[in-house]
């Protein structure tokens, strides 16, 4: 069961850098996001 689980992760983890195209593309969506964040904030 531990291994399926570790599968699954590994797999979105792929699938999640893949859909962003580059490490640099996870930093701007990462970076996106927090801008949201600070926005529904204020």
């Amino acid at each position: 069961m531990k291994k399926l689980s570790i599968w699954i992760l590994i797999i979105a983890a792929v699938v999640a850098a893949t859909g962003c195209n580059t490490v640099r593309g996870v930093g701007k969506d990462v970076e996106k996001g927090g801008q949201a964040i600070q926005r529904a904030v204020k």
